[in-house]
């Protein structure tokens, strides 16, 4: 059914789906008689071999003919064995009328409805899309095509469309971080869509990363005081997301189709060859993260990825804390990474414990990262994202004294002496580390406070 030129059996198969729904949500829509009359509207008469294969769809509950689309339904009037006899007449089938259901919604599964979802807008077209993001319809489908394989729309310059840019950072153990970042319109897009959709959509309790009222402390919380702490880490966390699960999430949702594809085209992106090639050539990607660049991915720098992110791995997360259940142990997961903590026990069953979890981050579509995998029992010094977890959790002494040394040299000789990376916010910077130590310490952040307020800053610097 996913052939660009369907079969003869595949467009009579698809008609009749069409006609089949196009009533299905009314009262009595999915009776035997009412389903019967609209096949034979479509086909210009009521032949025999009808009668069965109505009968055969008609077991169907109204439950699931509410959540039945198109190709679904296209595809099992094809598999019926009751629609071979409509090939074995003198006569083959002919459509005569197209019946169509008006665009809508499909109904959430799960008890979704009953959460804070019904207050998400209701696209059922794309038209209806490109009225809700501000856009003409010709533009909303500039934003989704392909970057490199569409032609500008009328009124801008010529040449392939680019939708992205690219940063390349070197990471703090070595290799290259890349950044894809969308370009304005895109991105305006982007933030209506994680504003007005994504942060209404409840994630997995075990997601501490990207979540309101959730952040790094609270991730390394749930492990502190424990005999065992256990890291795991997925490899290319971000673009391991592959469009057809990025796809599957706003079908979840109740989106068509259609319009499901067009967020998906806004949310994920395919790297250029050349940046794959520079990647490539540093020595930090292998074959399969190349691959996994090369297909359409969520892209790190998108800011919708994070929160697609962790709807996109809620079954990772379902069963990684159903088997921390089985181990006795507790399951929480920043973004990449993946920690279970527990009593002395876990230690001796740590190579069972990891099989499991890589076998079930693979059935999910990720990959658990070989090299950074930790298993840190209490006599050693136990750290979650960062953070100490021995007893509290706390920042690590040695990056306090790291910061307070920085900031007394900012004291010394001038902020600019020690902005190394050449950040343009570098103020920002140095309160943002410095609140990070707040979560945990606020004797520690009075302390850094002070130091930071003796540091004289140039005119024009942004007040504190």
């Amino acid at each position: 059914m996913n052939r660009a030129e369907p079969s003869y059996r595949e467009w009579i198969a698809r008609s009749l789906a069409r006609a089949l729904l196009a009533d299905a949500t009314r009262p009595g829509g999915t009776a035997p008689g009412a389903l019967r009359a609209r096949a034979a509207a479509t086909l210009g008469s009521d032949a025999p071999w009808l009668a069965p294969l109505i009968e055969a769809l008609g077991r169907r509950s109204s439950a699931t003919w509410r959540r039945t689309d198109l190709p679904a339904l296209a595809q099992a009037i094809h598999d019926l064995p009751e629609f071979d006899a409509a090939f074995e007449q003198d006569e083959p089938p002919r459509v005569r009328r197209i019946i169509l259901r008006p665009a809508q919604m499909f109904p959430r599964p799960l008890g979704l409805d009953h959460l804070a979802l019904p207050a998400l807008p209701a696209l059922p077209t794309h038209t209806e899309l490109a009225r809700w993001l501000d856009l003409d319809p010709q533009r909303l489908e500039w934003l989704a095509s392909p970057a490199q394989a569409f032609r500008a729309p009328q009124g801008t310059s010529p040449g392939p469309a680019r939708h992205y840019r690219y940063q390349l950072q070197p990471k703090r153990l070595g290799g290259l971080r890349l950044l894809e970042i969308p370009r304005p319109e895109l991105k305006r897009a982007q933030r209506r869509i994680l504003d007005e959709l994504l942060a209404r959509v409840p994630v997995h309790e075990a997601a501490h990363g990207f979540v309101p009222g959730r952040s790094v402390a609270s991730h390394a919380a749930a492990h502190a005081g424990k005999a065992v702490v256990i890291g795991f880490d997925l490899r290319d966390f971000f673009a391991g997301v592959r469009a057809s699960r990025v796809h599957a999430t706003w079908r979840t949702l109740g989106y068509p189709d259609g319009v499901a594809r067009t967020l998906t085209a806004l949310c994920t992106h395919r790297t250029d060859a050349a940046v794959i090639e520079r990647l490539r050539d540093d020595g930090g990607l292998d074959v399969m993260g190349g691959k996994r660049l090369a297909e359409p991915h969520l892209p790190q720098g998108s800011p919708c990825s994070p929160a697609l992110a962790n709807l996109c791995a809620f079954r990772l997360d379902l069963r990684l804390e159903g088997l921390a259940w089985v181990f006795g142990a507790t399951y929480t997961r920043y973004a990449d990474d993946l920690v279970f903590s527990g009593d002395e026990s876990l230690r001796l069953r740590f190579d069972a414990l990891r099989a499991w979890v890589g076998g079930i981050a693979a059935d999910e579509g990720f990959e658990l990262h070989p090299r950074k995998l930790r298993c840190m029992p209490r006599h050693r010094q136990q750290r979650v994202t960062g953070v100490v977890v021995n007893d509290r959790p706390n920042a690590p002494r040695a990056d306090f004294d790291r910061l307070r040394a920085l900031l007394h040299q900012c004291t010394l000789h001038g902020p600019a002496s020690q902005n190394a990376a050449g950040l343009a916010d570098f103020r920002g910077h140095l309160l943002g580390r410095i609140a990070w130590f707040g979560q945990f310490s606020p004797t520690r952040q009075a302390r850094l406070r002070r130091l930071f307020d003796r540091i004289e800053w140039p005119a024009g610097a942004a007040p504190a």
